[in-house]
């Protein structure tokens, strides 16, 4: 005798919901839960501008040269310096007479420079917010910028930064650094580039060599953070 209909949409019921309850505990909680999960910042490699501008961007920290604050204070470069704590730990003044006297400001560039992308939440966390608390007890301004080291990261590092005070993830547009005897060709800039450099023992030179090459372009070096919206 065959079922009833009312009995057969039941029974299609009850199997349509024992497959549904499995997947609702899979994928957890929707809405408020999430409510305090940071959105990821952005990641920015060039910015859009129709300024004639230019972003000099410099990492580590780890060579002192004075020819290079020199010339960063002759010229009040708003430099965006991403400097590693350990770089200024035996030598802040460095750093804080950049600050005092010229427009550049210290931006986040880790702890100890890992690779971010080997590393879990907790561990991305306490690179990211503890290089943060270290330029805030140091310096008394808080990054506002994170530039992962070798320029890698994941979605748990755009999250992280933004849990950390970031509003951007930065790359760059133009390594010139020079490293030993190779010196990259130098491009023609244009409005919006980031040119990344570090500070190595061929700063001051890579430096002025960036600069000549902004002049040359009729672009001005522009304080990065400024471009770049909350």
């Amino acid at each position: 005798m065959p079922r009833p209909r009312t009995a057969r949409v039941a029974s299609v019921a009850r199997a349509a919901f024992a497959l549904l309850v499995p997947l609702l505990v899979l994928a957890g909680p929707a809405g408020p839960a999430r409510a305090d999960w940071p959105e990821p910042v952005p990641v920015v490699t060039h910015v859009q501008t129709d300024k004639p501008v230019v972003f000099i961007t410099i990492d580590d920290g780890w060579n002192h040269d004075p020819a290079a604050q020199r010339l960063l204070l002759e010229r009040q470069v708003p430099a965006s310096l991403f400097v590693l704590p350990g770089a200024y730990s035996y030598d802040a003044g460095y750093f804080r007479t950049l600050l005092d006297h010229g427009p550049s400001r210290i931006e986040n560039h880790t702890v100890d420079h890992p690779d971010l992308t080997t590393l879990d939440a907790a561990g991305q966390r306490a690179q990211l917010c503890g290089a943060r608390d270290a330029h805030l007890a140091r310096f008394g301004d808080g990054p506002r910028l994170a530039r992962p080291p070798y320029g890698a990261y994941d979605d748990t590092t755009r999250t992280t930064a933004r849990a950390c005070g970031a509003k951007a993830l930065v790359t760059w547009t133009y390594d010139l650094t020079t490293w030993g005897q190779w010196t990259p060709p130098t491009p023609q800039l244009k409005a919006g580039d980031i040119v990344l450099l570090h500070f190595n023992d061929t700063v001051a030179a890579d430096l002025t060599r960036v600069l000549a090459a902004a002049d040359a372009a009729g672009l001005r070096p522009a304080p990065l953070r400024d471009y770049i919206a909350e």
